[in-house]
């Protein structure tokens, strides 16, 4: 698959500790207003519903850096169009650090999909700090005859199968639509919702066939009511050691990973930004975080927002090709 992953392997080896020359201690004064950051609570738009990827990542870094700064970080799940309609409030808030947007790979999707976004991904918001990312997983209910993702291609021909993913325009939308579609070749209809929570409640429900999404429905896969037929990674994860990659199922060098960041709008003054960024790879370092982070999958990639600014572009050229190869097109 032409997914590159030069640039997330780069991102992943960034250390914790790294200096990132910001003017800041706790209590400091803001180099731009005199005033100490924060003195009121900040808003937190997570761009997907609750239950999803973004959704505990925003609310868990979220809760550190309420209890790091002695403000409140509230979040506020605004899901839809694949992350789109939260970027937009988010970009229309005031930059002054007491806005924050926490989206996802599809952040850097959406420029090639929509013609009227009503914003610009790159000139409109500063990237603050990107935490981790997720290999993609296709599942299905438990009962569900198919024994892995090969299998479930063959017993698809030649019938029409609805898939699931956290929305329209998402990563997950774009890499399942070129695996299932062009690669197998099959008549794989999307079924987008606001969220990965979502998406997972309707495979659940048996109200959609198939799941796919950055290590959605693991909790179910784990707890033996829906199970893994094969995950976006080169390699067998450890948490899943017996659901076999895509590469199994016939598609040699297939990988696909989303990732969560944190982006302020445009205009936010830069010892804010450091400062966030300080304290974001700082609560990534915690150990319950590290811990859930690893019996989730997900991979820690801290860094400054240079490099984040960096993937960011990077992301969007990758997807903009992948968008072409599979001629999705979106109002």
């Amino acid at each position: 698959m032409i997914i590159d992953r030069g640039v997330m392997r780069a991102a992943a080896v960034l250390a914790v500790g790294t200096a990132f020359g910001h003017p800041f201690a706790a209590g400091a004064q803001t180099a731009s207003s005199g005033q100490a950051y924060p003195t009121k609570p900040v808003r937190v738009i997570v761009a997907f519903a609750a239950g999803g990827f973004a959704d505990y990542m925003g609310r868990s870094i979220g809760q550190k850096l309420s209890d790091r700064l002695g403000q409140q970080f509230v979040i506020d799940n605004r899901g839809g169009a694949g992350g789109t309609y939260g970027a937009k409030l988010a970009a229309d808030g005031t930059p002054d650090g007491y806005t924050l947007l926490v989206n996802t790979a599809a952040s850097t999707v959406a420029p090639s999909l929509y013609k009227n976004l009503g914003y610009d991904l790159v000139k409109d918001f500063t990237p603050v700090a990107n935490t981790v990312s997720a290999a993609g997983l296709f599942s299905v209910l438990a009962s569900h005859p198919a024994r892995d993702l090969k299998d479930l291609i063959q017993r698809s021909k030649g019938r029409q199968l609805n898939y699931a993913t956290a929305g329209v325009g998402t990563s997950s939308h774009i890499a399942a639509d070129y695996l299932l579609r062009v690669l197998a070749k099959l008549d794989a209809v999307h079924v987008p919702f606001k969220g990965g929570g979502p998406a997972t409640i309707a495979v659940l429900g048996n109200q959609v066939e198939l799941l796919y999404g950055s290590m959605a429905g693991l909790p179910h896969i784990q707890a033996g009511r829906m199970k893994g037929l094969g995950v976006a990674s080169l390699k067998r994860i450890e948490i899943l050691p017996d659901v076999p990659t895509v590469a199994e199922a016939g598609f040699p060098g297939f990988e696909e990973r989303s990732w969560v960041g944190f982006f302020a709008p445009a205009g936010t003054p830069t010892a804010i930004v450091n400062r966030l960024n300080q304290e974001i790879n700082q609560a990534l370092a915690s150990p319950d975080i590290v811990a859930n982070i690893k019996t989730r999958g997900m991979q820690m990639h801290p860094g400054s927002p240079a490099d984040f600014a960096r993937f960011v572009r990077a992301e969007v050229a990758k997807w903009a090709e992948m968008v072409k190869v599979t001629g999705v097109k979106l109002e």
